[in-house]
């Protein structure tokens, strides 16, 4: 009997365990293997008289060039021996009239490169106004090159936009659902370039905890050389853990899939009580705690009637009919009761006695915010 009683035990307690546990890959990150963004500017056409029209001279400007990269001369003749001196006058008059581009748009292009991805694999990408376009529905983006942060051109984006909002204007009104400005090209580049990894190269691979926590580090440390032997993995620090790894690429990247696949009992995390001020949400974690102290709160509401009367003369006199308002003005004060906390307080206990006081979320917000002036609050307070 007690024999059953131990495994019952030990059986709730393995669950309860596998229950906690992540896997490597959720806690980490492989250092140098990770997306690269790039961006580039280009002209979105075919628009229904939504585009920047004259408002914005760069979009003639980079029309102009990309018309001329392409044998087609925007203002006037190559030379003026092609037309004459009549035509070449005439034209050189044209070439100050503004170019009307109601039809263009200039937009800015932004994508991410994922890690490994190599040349002729296609990618998303983001397409955005940067000028005074109404509408970019139904337009089409020409041949963009995206450049990286070192100036060089990794994909090159073209294709037909995928807008979702809608804009509309007639006689004075208008009704705006959505953003029609900005919208997105599924595989709507094609990468050129490969980014350059450390992941061959490098002697060993190195895992970053994506929460800084030493106990994290210990216990992947010690998942990895329980698993393939000690000396395995070192910590380096509280974030980084660097692994020996086979320099074979076949092998490097079997090793690393067993490692991602490890599960690990992270550490608790810190006591953190974090608010929205504008949408007034608070959110505690479950290792907030309380000092022993004392909380009351209370409303003070102010309302205001205003009834309009008129007053008559009497009769037969010189008087006026005038219209009078009156106001009442009543000042109420919630009378709540007060909460003692004593030492050691956890989240449930918070939770409930903020609730007997019958506080709002805005209410909440402000009793943590003077509980954590007070010093009563053992956690870390964070306002977004």
């Amino acid at each position: 009997m007690l024999k059953i009683k131990f495994l019952i035990a030990a059986t709730i307690l393995f669950t309860s365990c596998l229950a906690s546990a992540d896997r490597i890959k959720d806690l980490t990150d492989v250092a140098g293997v990770r997306s690269n963004q790039v961006v580039g500017f280009g002209l979105v056409t075919g628009l229904q008289q939504t585009g920047d029209g004259k408002d914005l001279p760069m979009t003639a400007q980079a029309l102009k060039t990309l018309l001329s990269g392409m044998g087609v001369s925007v203002d006037g003749p190559v030379t003026d021996f092609d037309l004459g001196d009549q035509l070449a006058s005439l034209a050189a008059q044209n070439a100050k009239k503004e170019v009307k581009v109601e039809n263009v748009a200039a937009v800015m292009v932004t994508a991410e490169i994922p890690p490994f991805a190599k040349p002729g694999q296609r990618i998303d990408i983001a397409v955005s106004a940067i000028g005074v376009a109404k509408s970019l529905r139904g337009g089409q983006l020409i041949m963009t090159q995206l450049r990286g942060i070192d100036g060089q051109t990794y994909a090159v984006a073209q294709g037909a936009m995928s807008i979702t909002g809608v804009s509309v204007e007639s006689a004075g009104s208008s009704v705006q659902i959505g953003v029609p400005t900005s919208g997105r090209i599924p595989n709507g580049a094609t990468v050129e370039r490969m980014v350059p990894t450390p992941f061959d190269s490098a002697e060993h691979i190195v895992l970053n905890v994506k929460e800084a926590d030493f106990s994290t580090t210990t216990a992947v440390t010690k998942a990895v050389n329980d698993a393939f032997g000690l000396g395995t993995a070192k910590a380096l620090d509280g974030v980084s853990i660097a692994i020996s790894a086979p320099m074979e690429s076949s092998q490097r990247v079997a090793f690393l899939s067993m490692i991602e696949n490890l599960d690990v009992a992270p550490g608790e995390p810190t006591a953190r009580v974090v608010i929205n001020s504008r949408t007034g949400t608070a959110v505690i974690n479950r290792n907030v705690r309380v000092t022993a102290v004392a909380v009351t709160h209370g409303a003070i509401t102010v309302s205001i009637s205003a009834t309009n009367e008129v007053s008559q003369p009497l009769p037969f006199s010189d008087g006026e009919t005038l219209e009078v308002q009156n106001a009442d003005v009543e000042i109420a004060e919630a009378q709540n009761p007060m909460v003692l906390f004593q030492p050691g307080v956890d989240l449930r206990e918070l939770v409930d006695a903020v609730n007997q006081v019958g506080a709002s979320p805005s209410s909440l917000i402000a009793i943590l915010e003077a509980l954590k002036t007070s010093g009563s609050l053992r956690a870390e307070l964070v306002v977004i």
